[in-house]
Parts: structure tokens; C-alpha cells; sequence
């Protein structure tokens, strides 16, 4: 289970860190918001990480859609925050910082309990 949960996660966290550049990037690098179709393109290999994302987080529990699901929610909370806070410098406020940790939480939940 260990492992299928650690693969499942790697391939969420790339695939939210492409989501995020495909989404976000128009606002770093003008190039990207004058090619949309270009970008667009982001979303083939995104896609394909969160099937195999899916894949090995439902095999890692045992057959359940719930947990991996909320797996890549809270893993994409958390990308999301880290790259906002990097790239624009829109620190972490208490009522971000709060949602984090939720986030967090819905891991720890979500792993651990049986």
C-alpha cells in the first residue's frame, strides 16, 4: 500500500505542478498567454499522470475512489499554494495557512485511517 500511495502522490504532484504552470503561466511568460493551443497542448501529458495517478491510488486502496480523490485534492491545495507563494509572492495568510492545514489533515485522513 505504501508504495502505490507514494507513486499515486508523485504523479499527482506533477500533474498539478503542469495544471498549474498551464493555468498560471500567461501571467510569468507572455509567450504563453500569445500561444493558447500551444499551452493547451500541457494537458496531454497532465491527463495521462492523473490516470496513472488514479490508477495506483485506487489499487492503494483497495479498490476505494474516495481516498485517492481526496488524495489529489489536497496534493493540489498544497502545490497551488507553494507555487502562488513563489511566483507572485502572495505569502501565506492566516486563512490560507488554515486551509493548508486542512488540507494536510485530509491526507493524514485519508492514508492513515482504516
Amino acid at each position: 500500500m505504501v508504495k502505490s500511495v507514494l507513486i499515486s502522490s508523485v504523479f499527482f504532484l506533477i500533474a498539478h505542478v503542469f495544471v498549474w504552470f498551464q493555468l498560471n503561466g500567461q501571467f510569468i511568460w507572455k509567450g504563453w498567454k500569445d500561444n493558447l493551443l500551444l499551452v493547451s497542448l500541457i494537458g496531454i501529458p497532465a491527463s495521462i499522470l492523473f490516470i496513472w495517478a488514479t490508477r495506483w491510488g485506487v489499487s492503494a486502496f483497495d479498490g476505494l475512489f474516495w481516498p485517492p480523490r481526496f488524495l489529489g485534492f489536497a496534493l493540489g491545495i498544497i502545490v497551488y499554494g507553494l507555487l502562488v507563494s513563489y511566483f507572485f509572492n502572495q505569502g501565506f495568510n492566516t486563512k490560507t495557512l488554515v486551509t493548508l492545514i486542512l488540507a494536510f489533515i485530509i491526507l493524514i485522513i485519508q492514508i492513515f485511517w482504516k
